[in-house]
């Protein structure tokens, strides 16, 4: 009786480890599958809060150069005299200067961040952009017919951005 009693205590115990054994591996995967799906969505939410960011930059960007893009309207309006004029459109030059290179660092990280529909229009912007100061250029220079040419980038620059606007609201909405 003592080595049935003896059987029976070690297959118990047997049973019990056993038991503790499995409940430990599941357990063990239930915490290591809520520590991914975690890490995931802090992974997603960061990269959403990333894009975000370098967006609304691009935007940010963007607005300041097209207010000097705008000026040129003023100078003509506000101005009658062709060298105060000139002179004012030089310098609204250098303040584009001064606002083209963050506004095509924008756009380049916008490249890599993505998602390509966002970075092809970010892209566009960039382009548009470039088209737009090198009109301007040609008005600088007093070309024929560079008014028209840089009025029609100008609008080509605000059209891009607007198509820009709509792809990253359309990529932060899906994500």
């Amino acid at each position: 009786m003592i080595d049935e009693a003896l059987w029976v205590a070690a297959l118990t115990g047997g049973m019990a480890v056993l038991a503790s054994w499995v409940t430990s591996q599941g357990n063990a995967r239930a915490a290591r599958f809520q520590a991914e799906a975690s890490a995931r969505v802090q992974h997603l939410s960061q990269i959403r809060e990333t894009r975000r960011s370098a967006y609304l930059e691009l935007i940010e960007q963007a607005h300041i150069t097209g207010e000097l893009y705008w000026r040129l309207g003023d100078v003509y309006a506000q101005l009658t005299d062709a060298d105060a004029q000139m002179a004012r459109i030089q310098q609204l030059r250098v303040e584009l200067r001064d606002e083209f290179d963050p506004l095509m660092h924008c756009a380049r990280v916008i490249l890599v961040e993505g998602p390509r529909p966002v970075a092809e229009a970010g892209d566009a912007v960039r382009r548009a952009a470039s088209d737009a100061k090198a009109a301007l250029w040609r008005v600088s220079e007093g070309q024929v017919g560079a008014r028209a040419r840089f009025d029609e980038a100008h609008m080509g620059f605000r059209s891009c951005l607007d198509g820009f606007i709509e792809a990253a609201r359309a990529a932060i909405d899906g994500s």
